[in-house]
């Protein structure tokens, strides 16, 4: 059974930087593509970001590109969500997600979800 662990978040400036990190456990994370999903009181849970179970391709909502970096540590069953240049936008709770070894940005395609870190950007 796989298991996905968030943490990471908490308060922060906007301009300010958070990395977020998904543990996984029950399964070697390597089998998996991981995604990072973000939800606001009132709002649909949004794909973030995605990143294939090798590597070797990722995703960004246009919203966040050029901010985010999304990468995996895959020995140590660890995807990271880099966030620096934050906004007040950006908050939100963040969720990980696993699905097979390619990318979606659909939460429907997703499995495994962790219960979730809340980020929130305020001065």
């Amino acid at each position: 059974q796989l298991q996905l662990v968030e943490s990471g978040g908490g308060l922060v400036q906007p301009g300010g930087s958070l990395r977020l990190s998904c543990v996984a456990s029950g399964f070697t994370l390597d089998y998996f593509a991981i995604g990072w999903f973000r939800q606001a009181p009132g709002n649909e849970r949004e794909g973030v970001s995605c990143i294939s179970n090798s590597g070797s391709s990722t995703n960004y909502a246009d919203s966040v590109k050029g901010r985010f970096t999304i990468s995996r540590d895959n020995a140590r069953n660890t995807v990271y969500l880099q966030m620096n240049s934050l906004k007040p936008e950006d908050t939100a709770v963040y969720y990980c997600a696993a699905r097979g070894r390619v990318c979606s940005g659909s939460r429907d395609d997703y499995r495994s979800w962790g219960q979730g870190t809340q980020v929130t950007v305020s001065s």
